[in-house]
């Protein structure tokens, strides 16, 4: 199961495809690309990858336990959805005009349309359990709810994209010691066939 590093690793991932993809046409420098927020007032990117909800997936069923060798068990992972905003970063586009901002935000767009899922097992090497892939997906929120997203951080709104990765599981780190089976007493009971 993945570990707690995962929330992190998926924002890595799409920082990186955002590098690998944008760069250096319409952004000059993998580094003008970070995962920051917009309150941020470091002005050396151009392009931001904010992470600003996190909410379990109730959509998501668990099973209840599972076991861990011959006698332990372990809490089920959670599923999550991780809610990010990537947006221009109005500090560091010096510059810029409105037609270039459509050009890297049509660019962003494009860029996670054709990079929308990742397995876990990419994002954490170690994993051998088989987990469903994480998918990016466009949020579902209205053009009201991403203002009030600006408005959380003192910010006014600008074009912005929303997206939604999930589902994210998230191991439990809590094991549990089940008792050993040390004495078993077993009985038999045999029926005698009636004759009459």
């Amino acid at each position: 199961m993945a570990d707690y590093p995962i929330i992190s690793d998926v924002s890595s991932y799409i920082v990186r495809k955002l590098r690998e993809k944008m760069c250096p046409e319409p952004i000059p420098s993998p580094n003008n690309i970070e995962v920051s927020s917009p309150a941020s007032q470091d002005v050396d990117y151009l392009v931001g990858v904010y992470l600003y909800n996190i909410e379990e997936d109730l959509q998501v069923t668990t099973p209840r336990m599972i076991e861990r060798g011959r006698a332990e068990l372990t809490r089920p992972p959670r599923p999550f959805a991780l809610y990010y905003m990537v947006f221009i970063n109005a500090g560091g586009q010096a510059g810029l005009k409105a037609d270039d901002m459509q050009k890297i935000i049509g660019k962003i767009a494009q860029i996670v349309n054709d990079n929308n899922s990742v397995r876990p097992d990419e994002l954490q090497s170690w994993l051998t359990t088989q987990e469903p892939p994480i998918v990016l997906s466009q949020a579902k929120i209205s053009l009201e709810e991403k203002v009030r997203v600006w408005s959380a951080i003192n910010k006014p709104y600008q074009i912005s994209l929303f997206y939604k990765a999930a589902p994210v599981y998230l191991s439990s780190a809590e094991v549990i010691e089940t008792p050993r089976v040390v004495d078993a007493s077993f009985g038999l009971h045999v029926t005698g066939e009636d004759r009459t």
